[in-house]
């Protein structure tokens, strides 16, 4: 017996609407984006090509260049996804409020939790040396706003009393370049996950490593019965 072939309703279209194909395409953007930095952080930006991104994703090379132009493209959108997620968590703390010591452990939660991402990996572990002069501007230009934000509220936490004093430029610097590092040695599979790490860090960043006068009298007091 034959099957009957049904015709579409009237006025029924077989294209989606352009809002759910945009939708769709940046789904698919973002899987691009997503999987080459996991391969640039696994192998290397160089050690990565496109025919590599485009098995990852079981799609041709050419379908790639439907939501990419080039590699350095990739890593160029890698990179600023990620300074750009830093920014805005930036942002919302300052909306939130608060005292700037808070503000500023907040931040450098933020900062860590983003660096054991795949994007956020990707700044550290790659970082924008292999793209074009002027695209390395631009990224640098995104690195420096939140180095701002760092410095301005290690002013404020001086300025308050919550921090010792310093020099705000020398101290945002060992407090980014320290979190940044997490990005270097962090291993999903590592005893620790990125939530205890951050704890652990900005602890260490905060209070420092030297026992105090009072703690070491007593630890010695203790070892000495």
């Amino acid at each position: 017996m034959a099957t009957r072939k049904t015709s579409p309703p009237a006025g029924a279209s077989p294209w989606k609407p352009a809002g759910a194909r945009a939708q769709q395409r940046e789904a698919k953007r973002n899987a691009v984006l997503q999987t080459a930095a996991r391969l640039f952080n696994e192998r290397g930006f160089h050690a990565t090509s496109l025919d590599d991104i485009a098995e990852q994703l079981h799609v041709s090379k050419p379908t790639l260049y439907y939501y990419v132009k080039s590699k350095d493209d990739i890593l160029l959108e890698c990179v600023r996804t990620a300074l750009g997620m830093m920014q805005q968590g930036i942002d919302e703390v300052r909306r939130a409020g608060g005292s700037a010591i808070d503000q500023l452990m907040a931040c450098m939660r933020i900062y860590s939790r983003i660096v054991t991402m795949d994007f956020g990996m990707c700044v550290i572990r790659i970082g924008e040396d292999p793209l074009p002069a002027a695209r390395r501007k631009e990224l640098r230009r995104l690195k420096a706003g939140i180095d701002g934000e760092f410095r301005r509220l290690i002013g404020d936490g001086i300025a308050e009393g919550s921090l010792a004093p310093c020099d705000p430029k020398m101290a945002a610097f060992v407090l980014a370049g320290a979190l940044s590092w997490i990005g270097r040695w962090y291993n999903p599979d590592g005893g620790l996950d990125p939530d205890q790490i951050a704890d652990q860090s900005i602890a260490l960043l905060m209070a420092g490593v030297q026992q105090r006068p009072a703690t070491a009298k007593k630890v010695a007091a203790r070892k000495s019965k």
